[in-house]
């Protein structure tokens, strides 16, 4: 779940993160795509981490 949430959170703050700084479509989708990524990533990690430590 910590995944899921980190890729949807991060699509949404990389488009308005776009969007704020004068994107166009392709731009916004760009930058959703790339903070989706690491943001699912991050919690990828959060996840294993707990996994190991509890």
């Amino acid at each position: 779940m910590i995944v899921m949430a980190g890729l949807i959170g991060g699509a949404l703050w990389g488009a308005i993160h776009a969007k704020r700084r004068g994107g166009n479509r392709m731009d916004m989708a760009q930058y959703a795509a790339v903070y989706g990524i690491i943001f699912g990533l991050l919690g990828l990690a959060a996840t294993i981490a707990m996994e190991r430590l509890l």
